[in-house]
């Protein structure tokens, strides 16, 4: 099975993980893996796009717009 390794560990983080595993009755390797595994099963918020704004320009004219001067012949 693949394993990790991880450095640079403060020391007040493996007191509280050797505390959290102690109340949870297992051993710091199962605590780890409980915490990831919560991690990694839960699902990801997905954040909505951001709705577009449209800006409309004012022009000292007047114009009427036809559809297809718009939109090419095959009307899309």
């Amino acid at each position: 099975m693949p394993a990790i390794h991880i450095r640079n560990v403060p020391e007040s983080m493996l007191s509280a993980l050797r505390e959290r595993a102690e109340a949870h009755g297992r051993s710091m390797q199962q605590e780890v893996l409980a915490i990831l595994d919560a991690a990694t099963t839960e699902p990801i918020p997905r954040q909505a796009p951001s709705p577009i704004q449209l800006v409309t320009a004012r022009t000292s004219s007047s114009t009427t717009w036809r559809r297809e001067d718009i939109y090419d012949d095959e009307g899309r």
